[in-house]
């Protein structure tokens, strides 16, 4: 979370306490929680209360700031669309220009991130491993083939925890980057930046971590390499430290 500071901006001299709150504790302490939530959920939780107290100009800032946090203009669209249901109709009307000045000129706006492949399916069963929100799109079926693939594609600031694919004889993965910007790093070496096309072969019982950049949606092709006494083991969070000094 980026340091705030509008507070102090715009309010400093009139209310300095409130301001004080509102940059150090509100964003300071609070959305800085990311652990606990994305930025990209906090953002649309915001923008919820916010329309359906019909706060549009507060509104409008957040739908700056989730922009920022990798909320797209169709899903905006699709926020307010449900939101009207329960929060009023006028108040959808009021809120679908603010979306469309937030996002006028975004020329890489996409419906829909994970490249040629897709972006899937919410990764509910292995969320507790990530940091941010991830997405799976299966491309082959285990009980058909030995060799299973599968797209992962990641917000911006996803990443996976340190983990290895520990086997024998054979094991590992191979990475194949096909949307967006992203980080790999193993164990005592240096963060590699990843971008479209770029492959990475990961020898079985080696510890490491994958994920987004912190602007950029990422996507990568995960194959699991054939091998014996295959499983995982997940280990400890990268940290907002070390993600933030790559």
């Amino acid at each position: 979370m980026e340091k705030q500071t509008a507070g102090r901006k715009n309010l400093g001299k009139l209310a300095p306490k409130f301001a004080e709150l509102n940059d150090d504790i509100l964003f300071g302490e609070i959305w800085s929680r990311e652990n606990e939530l994305s930025l990209r959920d906090r953002s649309m939780i915001t923008i919820s209360a916010l329309m359906a107290q019909g706060l549009f100009p507060q509104l409008k800032s957040h739908f700056i700031m989730g922009k920022k946090h990798g909320i797209t203009k169709s899903e905006a669209v699709e926020i307010v669309t449900q939101l009207a249901f329960y929060s009023g109709w006028a108040k959808a009307w009021s809120a679908f220009p603010l979306i469309e000045e937030v996002y006028s000129g975004d020329k890489n706006e996409k419906t829909e991130h994970g490249g040629v492949f897709g972006q899937g399916e919410p990764n509910v069963n292995f969320a507790k491993y990530f940091v941010g929100n991830s997405y799976l799109k299966p491309l082959t079926n285990p009980n058909e083939t030995k060799v299973f693939i599968t797209n992962v594609t990641f917000e911006p600031k996803c990443r996976n925890n340190w983990h290895i694919h520990h086997a024998t004889n054979g094991g590992g993965q191979i990475l194949i980057c096909v949307d967006g910007e992203g980080w790999y790093q193993e164990e005592g070496k240096k963060p590699q930046s990843l971008k479209v096309g770029d492959v990475i072969t990961i020898p079985a019982n080696i510890k490491h971590w994958h994920g987004a950049k912190k602007d950029s949606w990422f996507s990568h092709l995960a194959v699991e390499v054939p091998g014996e006494n295959i499983s995982n083991e997940w280990c400890e969070k990268v940290t907002d430290e070390e993600y933030n000094n790559l």
